[in-house]
């Protein structure tokens, strides 16, 4: 089967869903010839210094540029725990103990987090999905709550999977949410760590969903069939352009009148 134009997807995706962000594109590289062909033909950006992995999802989402990010230029430890660039250690378990009770349950937090496959990952791009070179790992989307009710409620209709059950772990957000979708080929909705929140601009209340990319043709079709027969992407009020009227379904019926026998003065 042919892939699809990712181009066109995102164009799709961000009118029907008035997105602010760009969908993100991410790709796990843990084959060298795969990774040099990669780097043959893209257009890649790399960063000037170690940055977070939220951090350089900004240079996908807001900038539209391909950020390639290898083990040296990657400066949060929580990420390079998750994705296999560094071993399970005492600093990482003291880094996590203002979020627990105790040293005993900081360490049961920090090996509980999905992980890649130790020293196996060579480098992880992130881009806009327009940009993709072939099939992207996971779909990275930073969208508010509607928004992800919708992307999220197309991807259960799709995949058969209800009720949904999202994965969320402490301090490490963007890159844990992330390849726990590609560990378990499903979707996730997860909120923004504390690093993630400040350092990857997400301060007007964002959330997080991601889908693995061999899913997310078949969310834009089911989505487009909505569009195409109803007149809009809206689940929650059809044949309206999403996101539809943003005002409370039983307005008219939210009215107060005075109590008959009631004390208070005033109108």
């Amino acid at each position: 089967m042919s892939l699809p134009d990712y181009v066109v997807m995102q164009e799709f995706f961000m009118r029907e869903l008035r997105l602010m962000h760009l969908p993100v594109a991410i790709k796990f590289f843990f084959d060298a010839s795969e990774l040099a062909d990669f780097l043959s033909v893209a257009p890649y950006y790399v960063p000037t210094t170690p940055l977070t992995f939220c951090q350089a999802e900004i240079g996908a989402r807001m900038e539209g540029l391909t950020i390639l990010v290898e083990r040296e230029k990657l400066g949060c430890t929580n990420a390079r725990y998750i994705f296999g660039w560094k071993e399970f250690d005492d600093a990482e378990v003291k880094s996590h103990v203002k979020y627990c009770q105790d040293i005993e349950q900081a360490s049961r937090f920090v090996q509980g987090k999905p992980r890649l496959p130790e020293r196996q990952l060579r480098a992880v791009t992130v881009a806009p999905l327009a940009q993709s070179i072939g099939e992207p790992d996971v779909v990275h989307f930073y969208c508010d709550n509607m928004q992800a009710y919708h992307l999220l409620g197309d991807w259960m209709a799709t995949q058969n999977v209800h009720p949904f059950r999202p994965l969320m772990s402490v301090n490490s957000a963007a890159c844990g949410g992330n390849v726990f979708a590609f560990n378990d080929n499903q979707a996730n909705l997860f909120l923004p760590c504390s690093g993630s929140y400040n350092s990857g601009k997400t301060e007007r209340g964002e959330t997080n969903l991601t889908i693995p990319g061999k899913h997310i043709n078949a969310v834009m079709q089911r989505m487009m069939m909505r569009v195409e027969e109803k007149g809009g992407a809206a689940i929650t009020r059809l044949g309206n352009p999403f996101p539809g009227a943003n005002i409370c379904k039983n307005c008219p019926l939210i009215v107060f009148k005075k109590g008959e026998n009631s004390a208070v003065t005033g109108a």
